[in-house]
């Protein structure tokens, strides 16, 4: 059988042979220059460096603990940090109206109850049956609960601020935003004894019949007028306290991407921990073995 020869050009030949000499030849062995030891060194060092990542991920609980680690997401990081400590300074002011606003309507509902039984004495004053004495028992009753009125709208004060004597005008407003560009405010409601809300006269007298009659009416007045007042009040404190609400909400919702950017996960850490501690081991052993090749340099002038 008659096979066919293909010749390939001499320049072919010449660069397949160098090439295959190439791969084929052998290690160079040096006492000076250990390029396994260099590469296995190498190598054992960026294990080193990804075991101790892993380490400080583990021991902080963070995967992003500083700029170095992902300079744009620690950045995002950092600016929604602000904004959740900014939030917690707005809770506490809105804590501290809800407060105010509390102590307020605990001392208007007081004197909403003491103009209930102010309205019995001067009821029962109108009666033109009754002695002198009776009369003026009815009035001394009455005097002693509207003292005891003033006393209240004297001591309803919270952290310095009085929202029923008059003291403080219009109302107090508290931090709403982050930015502090936005308020909400807890209206005041002045009581004070001859005011627009109780017209009773600190001078209100049962001493007769006539009196009598026009302090019930003034006291129905002031008592419709404290009831509303205090409606009113209720409801900036309710506004108040679901302002809060939606406030703690978003800090939990920040601080809930906070963890989504930065926070490790400690499972993942952990696997990834143990592989890199087999590998830093066998890393040892091939530098170990790199190491030893120069020795085989000694057993070729060794004589025969």
């Amino acid at each position: 059988m008659t096979g066919t020869a293909f010749a390939l050009p001499v320049g072919s030949v010449a660069k397949a042979a160098k090439q295959t000499l190439r791969e084929n030849a052998p290690m160079t062995l040096s006492v000076h220059t250990n390029t396994s030891a260099m590469i296995a060194l190498q190598n054992l060092n960026k294990t080193s460096e990804d075991m101790q990542i892993a380490q400080n991920r583990i021991s902080t609980g963070l995967k992003i603990a500083g700029s170095k680690d992902n300079a744009a997401i620690y950045a995002v990081a950092q600016n929604m940090r602000g904004d959740v400590s900014a939030l917690g300074a707005v809770n506490q002011s809105l804590d501290r109206a809800a407060t105010m606003g509390d102590v307020a309507m605990a001392a208007g509902e007081a004197i909403s109850d003491l103009l209930v039984q102010m309205r019995e004495k001067a009821t029962a004053a109108m009666d033109a049956s009754i002695d002198n004495f009776s009369r003026a028992a009815y009035d001394a009753d009455f005097k002693s609960l509207l003292a005891q009125v003033q006393v209240i709208l004297a001591n309803a004060e919270f952290d310095g601020a009085n929202l029923l004597n008059g003291s403080v005008t219009g109302g107090i407003a508290f931090l709403a935003d982050a930015d502090a560009a936005r308020t909400v405010t807890l209206k005041t409601q002045d009581m004070s004894i001859s005011g627009s809300i109780i017209t009773l006269t600190s001078t209100a007298s049962l001493g007769s019949v006539m009196l009598a009659t026009n302090v019930v009416a003034d006291v129905k007045a002031s008592l419709d007028n404290v009831n509303q007042a205090l409606a009113n009040m209720g409801s900036d404190v309710k506004k108040l306290e679901a302002h809060s609400g939606f406030v703690t909400k978003l800090m939990d919702s920040l601080q809930e991407g906070i963890g989504n950017l930065v926070d490790a996960d400690l499972a993942k850490e952990s696997a990834s921990l143990q592989a890199l501690q087999v590998k830093q081991q066998l890393g040892v052993q091939a530098l170990s073995i790199a190491n030893s090749q120069p020795n085989i340099i000694l057993s070729l002038f060794q004589g025969g």
